[in-house]
């Protein structure tokens, strides 16, 4: 019996095909999914009989374990309680989106452990498992409905070519599945790049959609100064810190994006393109540093998402961006340790600009000690 195909793009009610979705996977059913990526096609992570079939189907052994489809990044650390901080850079910064990361799960409290046995030695056969949080909407709806996560795998046979539409899966496995949905060909029509992030490291095991270049540059340490304008105080903690994390990187500050280190400044209610303070330039030169080309830059939500950590210059600042992007509380604190503002020297004299340097310089003493400096970042 041919599987039932749902063209989604002319679906009267979108949550009909979702339910429809949710109750054949629920009952054992498999499915093929459109991503951003190709097709996949996906069972129910809690359902030993339909993993098995999807095994079967895909010809796979434990030496090509299934990923995992998840909801979002929290939902990762149910998974792999010891993910280390490159890894939630890697997934926050990539989820949704076309990169599956592989993780450890040895941790005793990991959700791996409570899948049924099959399904963990489909899924996880040595203390990794992969995890995905696809980048497509009916595949989100899905899984806030379905309990548990989806084992999901592409849909094409071994050492074939992935499907990038629904015709293409019907002709590879026609009414080996139980539901195909249709949502036209895919965005990226290639397989998701596979990384492994262990010991603050990462490895690309498959090139895909995402290509190493662009895969270092998001695994960096982001450091994000915050001030009002971003005409004098954050630039020159910009600076000022760019000198100091190369002094510790044994680099030059031409070199720190290379050593996976990146430094930027935003502002409260800072326009876009603007220049640094006459006198802030003039200090940061007696320091050294060169701030003729600073441009100015409004604080964005990408910006506040991507930033590992965060500091402000006053604690107004803080309540601010707080208001806006409260799951950013971890990753946001006061430049100054004890507490204090770092008060703005606008419409002063370039002595007290001088004073507002010394005193972020001093702050950032402290700070940067705090920073994770770990093997990751110390590139050759």
């Amino acid at each position: 019996m041919p599987p039932v195909v749902i063209d989604l793009r002319n679906a009267e009610d979108w949550r009909d095909v979702v339910h429809r979705i949710v109750q054949t996977l629920a009952e054992g059913g498999l499915v093929a999914l459109p991503t951003e990526t190709v097709y996949g096609v996906a069972a129910s992570a809690l359902n030993e009989n339909a993993v098995e079939r999807l095994m079967s189907l895909k010809e796979r052994t434990a030496a090509k374990p299934l990923a995992l489809a998840i909801k979002s990044v929290d939902e990762a650390r149910d998974y792999a309680p010891d993910m280390c901080s490159l890894a939630e850079r890697l997934a926050r910064r990539c989820w949704p989106g076309p990169v599956t990361l592989v993780v450890d799960n040895s941790h005793p409290e990991s959700l791996v452990h409570r899948l049924p046995p099959l399904v963990r030695q489909a899924v996880s056969p040595r203390q990794t498992v992969g995890l995905r949080v696809p980048g497509h909407q009916v595949v989100h709806d899905v899984l806030c409905m379905l309990a548990g996560p989806l084992t999901l795998s592409s849909a094409n046979h071994a050492g074939k070519p992935e499907a990038v539409n629904a015709q293409e899966v019907l002709d590879a496995f026609g009414s080996s599945i139980d539901l195909i949905i249709d949502d036209g060909p895919c965005r990226f029509g290639q397989p998701s790049s596979v990384v492994q992030v262990r010991q603050g490291c990462y490895e690309v095991l498959r090139v895909g959609v995402v290509p190493e270049r662009t895969l270092r540059r998001l695994s960096s340490l982001l450091v994000l100064f915050v001030c009002t304008g971003n005409t004098c105080r954050s630039p020159m903690a910009e600076m000022l810190c760019r000198q100091m994390l190369a002094e510790r990187l044994h680099c030059g500050i031409d070199e720190l994006e290379d050593r996976g280190v990146l430094v930027m400044s935003a502002g409260i209610a800072a326009m876009l393109g603007g220049q640094a303070s006459g006198e802030a330039v003039r200090v940061m030169a007696d320091m050294g540093l060169d701030l003729t080309g600073h441009e100015t830059q409004p604080l964005t939500e990408p910006l506040v998402h991507h930033a590992d950590v965060i500091f402000t210059m006053t604690r107004s600042h803080r309540d601010a961006l707080l208001a806006q992007w409260p799951s950013a509380v971890g990753r946001t604190h006061l430049l100054s340790p004890g507490g204090l503002d770092v008060s703005d020297p606008i419409g002063a004299s370039v002595e007290r600009y001088r004073q507002c340097a010394e005193e972020i310089q001093a702050n950032l003493r402290v700070r940067l000690d705090d920073l994770p400096l770990s093997a990751e970042l110390k590139r050759p």
